[in-house]
C-alpha cells in the first residue's frame, strides 16, 4: 500500500487470466513489501489479500496442467502422423515394387529398385519416428522445467507465509 492507501499493483484486484508465476510474484511482493514488526523478523500481511492471491493461484493451476496436456496431445498427434506417413510410404513402395516385378523383361531391375525403395522408405520412416520422439522429448523437458520453476516459487511463497507468524489454513 502507498501512503495514500492505494495499492500500487494494479493487477492485485483482478487475477482472471493471470499466470501462476505472475500470481506468485505478486504474493512474494505482498510479503516482501509488508510492514515489518518492530524487533522481529515478522511482517504484517493483509490476510484477505494473501488468501485472494492463494485462491487465484489455485484456480490457475488446472489451466497450466491443461496446457501441458495439450502439449503432450500435440506431440502424440505428431508421432501418430509420422507413423501414418511411414506406413503410406511403405505401402507405396510395395505397390511400386509389385508393378515392376510384373513385367518379365525387367524382373531383375525391378527387384533391385523395389529393394532400394523399401530401404529408403524404412529409413524415412525411422527418421520421422526419431524426429517425433525428439519433439515429444523437447516439449516434455520444457514442461518439466516450467513445473520445476512453479514448484520453487510455490515453495518460496509458502515459506515466506510461514515466516510471517500468521497461522496457515
Amino acid at each position: 500500500m502507498t501512503t495514500d492507501g492505494t495499492d500500487p499493483r494494479p493487477e492485485s484486484a483482478n487475477h482472471d487470466g493471470a499466470s501462476l508465476v505472475a500470481i506468485l510474484d505478486e504474493l512474494s511482493a505482498l510479503v516482501t513489501e509488508a510492514r515489518a514488526m518492530p524487533m522481529s523478523a515478522s511482517v504484517l500481511v493483509n490476510r484477505a489479500e494473501a488468501m485472494d492471491l492463494i485462491a487465484a493461484a489455485k484456480s490457475v493451476v488446472p489451466s497450466e496442467i491443461q496446457a501441458a496436456d495439450d502439449v503432450l496431445t500435440g506431440a502424440e498427434d505428431v508421432l501418430a502422423d509420422a507413423r501414418d506417413r511411414a506406413a503410406r510410404i511403405l505401402q507405396e513402395a510395395e505397390e511400386q515394387a509389385e508393378r515392376l516385378v510384373s513385367s518379365e523383361s525387367v524382373v531383375d531391375l525391378a527387384n533391385q529398385r523395389a529393394e532400394q525403395i523399401i530401404v529408403a522408405a524404412e529409413e524415412r520412416a525411422a527418421q520421422l519416428a526419431r524426429d517425433a520422439n525428439d519433439y515429444c522429448d523437447r516439449q516434455l523437458a520444457q514442461f518439466e522445467i516450467d513445473l520445476g520453476a512453479i514448484t520453487k516459487q510455490v515453495r518460496a511463497g509458502r515459506d515466506r507465509l510461514a515466516n510471517t507468524g500468521e497461522p496457515r489454513d
